[in-house]
């Protein structure tokens, strides 16, 4: 025999849904920059696999530089995609995703061009070094597009403001103390 709890139970109480664990599109990451952001990984670890695969070098620091590079941005963009496509971000102690982000991306992107122009024009000239240098080159130009892409978006989250353009008319001294950062003339 059932009791009143079991039947109004399952009838009345609400099912609260199951936290979702992967959270695209959100706040700090959209569904594009999501897929832009797999490339990079794939694209820095074709990179890494192929220039681990270089057996010999006459001038190996063009190859560590560039072996560098590609793992860090293989591991970090891999890091910082899980953090942002999941709820752990939140628990991490940082406030500040938008600047992190956009700094990670601006930063990768130029030491991977960096490193891939020093590797392109010192290597063996092999089909492995050739093939890890395309890949390095196509890696930066996915970080490029994820950092324009971040900015139409988003804007620079460095500025002060939320973006706002900065108020250049000419105002006296005095005004400027007593306005407090607001536009308004009294």
């Amino acid at each position: 025999m059932a009791t009143a709890e079991t039947v109004y139970n399952t009838t009345t109480t609400v099912q609260e849904p199951k936290p979702r664990r992967f959270i695209v599109p959100s706040e700090n990451l959209d569904t594009v920059r999501f897929g832009i952001k797999v490339i990079e990984v794939l694209l820095s670890f074709v990179a890494f696999v192929m220039e681990e695969a270089v057996s010999s070098c006459s001038q190996c620091g063009p190859l560590y530089f560039f072996e560098f590079v590609s793992c860090t941005a293989f591991l970090f963009t891999l890091l910082l995609l899980i953090l942002l496509a999941t709820v752990l971000h939140q628990k991490v102690g940082i406030n500040c995703w938008p600047t992190l982000d956009f700094g990670y991306t601006i930063a990768m992107a130029m030491f991977f061009m960096l490193a891939s122009i020093v590797f392109a024009a010192d290597n063996g000239q092999t089909d492995l070094e050739r093939g890890a240098v395309a890949f390095g080159f196509l890696a930066t130009g996915a970080f490029f597009v994820d950092f324009v892409l971040f900015v139409k978006k988003q804007g620079i989250p460095c500025r002060k403001g939320n973006n706002q353009p900065a108020d250049r008319t000419p105002r006296p001294e005095s005004e400027k103390l007593n306005s407090n950062g607001t536009d308004s003339v009294n």
